[in-house]
């Protein structure tokens, strides 16, 4: 099968589009053929050496995907060959097939598309637990969401106002914030011509945001730290700005202010159970018809350097997705 290997660390335009050998099946897996995995911008850091989990040499990057089962183990539980399913394995998904810890499946809503259902877990994962978790996002509270066109940037948009916040999307051109609109922000700035702190103090009538949402970092982190309420959230997703910012702490001092770090699958390994009940209560949203899963940059995985490109010149829209050739029809 085909795979995208990476085989020594160093710019993702190294990476290599090659046969590669899928290790035997183990009773607690199946074997995925992979339709579509979404790319998210930790794994253009995985391969180039820069994450925290750096695997050993040559390996696949991609940690979620989404297919149909094709094989299964002998001590497989509630999966059967045939079924359509979100896979979260971690590493390996950008390839055509793949094992997985039956664990870590989940079955696919029949009103998903593949690529959809591929760009589903990580970035959806990572902001319901920074709201519901981390946050506690209540009704009526502001949310600042910076970034906020991008793949988590979108879907922070989308799950605080289900869960029923004031949404304002922060970004860095007109175009990317008619997008936020369109996906139900209440108001928006475009902090590459406006300032950042003043116009969130301006559409809060001075109070300040509630809960701040950064996947940014970067010069933008100490001007919305500036405009945060009393008692604020502010919840470090990620640093896409490429530097991380330091933070005079006598700022969160003086708003009794506090800086939640986010980091989902540190939490998912520690308490599984609860990481499952996230995605069931997702899994209800998509099914009742009040979360609907948005992908606007689809490549094949032959073009892997424009996704990658996409993501890490913060030029997508959404979420992006390589697909596999002709399974991802």
């Amino acid at each position: 099968m085909r795979a995208l290997v990476c085989e020594a660390f160093g710019p993702v335009e190294n990476l290599k589009v090659r046969e590669w050998q899928l290790p035997a099946l183990k009773p607690h897996e199946v074997r995925l053929e992979v339709h579509a995995a979404g790319v998210n911008f930790p794994d253009g850091l995985m391969v180039q050496g820069k994450y925290q989990v750096k695997p050993e040499l040559p390996f696949v990057a991609g940690g979620e995907c989404a297919g149909i089962i094709r094989e299964v183990g002998d001590a497989v539980k509630g999966f059967r060959v045939g079924d359509r399913v979100i896979a979260m394995p971690g590493l390996a998904a950008f390839a055509e097939a793949v094992n997985v810890d039956h664990k870590l499946l989940m079955p696919m809503p029949e009103q998903l598309d593949f690529a959809q259902a591929a760009g589903f877990c990580i970035t959806y994962a990572t902001s319901y637990y920074a709201f519901k978790q981390r946050a506690q996002l209540k009704p009526g509270e502001t949310l600042v969401v910076l970034g906020a066109a991008g793949g988590v940037g979108v879907t922070a948009i989308q799950l605080g106002k289900l869960m029923g916040a004031r949404v304002i999307a922060c970004a860095s051109s007109d175009e990317k914030l008619a997008f936020c609109r369109d996906l139900g922000a209440d108001e928006t700035i475009n902090y590459s011509s406006e300032d950042l702190k003043e116009r969130i103090r301006a559409l809060t009538d001075g109070k300040g945001a509630d809960v701040i949402y950064d996947p940014v970092g970067g010069a933008f982190t100490e001007q919305a730290y500036r405009s945060i309420a009393w008692g604020g959230r502010y919840l470090v997703i990620g640093f896409a700005a490429g530097d991380i910012p330091s933070l005079p702490l006598n700022l969160p001092l003086l708003k009794a202010g506090d800086i939640l770090g986010i980091y989902w699958g540190g939490w998912a390994s520690r308490d599984p159970k609860g990481n499952m009940q996230n995605f069931a209560e997702l899994l209800g949203y998509v099914n009742e018809g009040r979360l609907q899963p948005l992908t606007t940059a689809v490549y094949p995985l032959e073009d892997f350097s424009q996704a990658f490109a996409a993501i890490n010149a913060r030029k997508a829209l959404g979420k992006v997705v390589l697909t596999m050739g002709e399974a991802a029809t």
